[in-house]
């Protein structure tokens, strides 16, 4: 079933961090009851999940997360009816995110002394990437005429469009004068 799973994992074209997620759920599931998730049902789902928040303590994003692979498991793999109305997914608490004051951010990037450092940091924060997607930047996703980032493959496989300001738009031009990118 294990084999199975990875297979249909990869058919649909899942990342190779949530495959191996939703793999180990998979067999932390089938460990919990010493048996094979084919002779389990909606009673065992339940209850591992039940086991999970109440004795584990998992955050609620583990929960969703060990919901959702034993939701593939179960719809995809076993070809089983998933009942969300009789397995209820858990209730994501909606944060706010935490917004630096422009002093806090003026003091990031003025302790910053390498001027390559301090690009990275402040296109990360002006337009609002996530760490792979900075790493992965190439000079020809910078578009200075429509002042866009170009994304490509960033989080589940999107491309996306991002801003981008004229601050930092003016010190990665610095850059690419004194370094090659």
């Amino acid at each position: 079933m294990y084999d199975q799973m990875k297979i249909d994992l990869e058919l649909k074209n899942f990342s190779p961090k949530t495959r191996s997620c939703y793999l180990a759920s998979m067999r932390s599931f089938a460990l919990h009851f010493n048996k094979s998730p084919e002779a389990m049902g909606d009673h065992e789902i339940k209850q591992y999940l039940h086991f999970l928040i109440k004795d584990k303590g998992v955050s609620q994003s583990t929960i969703n997360q060990r919901y959702s692979a034993l939701k593939f498991l179960y719809e995809t793999t076993l070809k089983r009816d998933w009942n969300g109305l009789r397995i209820l997914r858990v209730k994501m608490r909606k944060r706010l995110p935490v917004v630096l004051s422009q002093q806090e951010i003026q003091s990031i990037f003025s302790t910053t002394r390498n001027i390559k450092h301090k690009a990275i940091l402040m296109t990360i924060y002006s337009s609002g990437l996530r760490l792979s997607e900075a790493a992965h930047l190439k000079v020809s996703d910078i578009d200075s005429k429509r002042m866009t980032i170009s994304i490509r493959q960033g989080k589940g496989n999107k491309d996306r469009y991002t801003l981008l300001a004229e601050r930092n738009l003016t010190m990665l031009a610095q850059i690419l004068e004194r370094v090659s990118p």
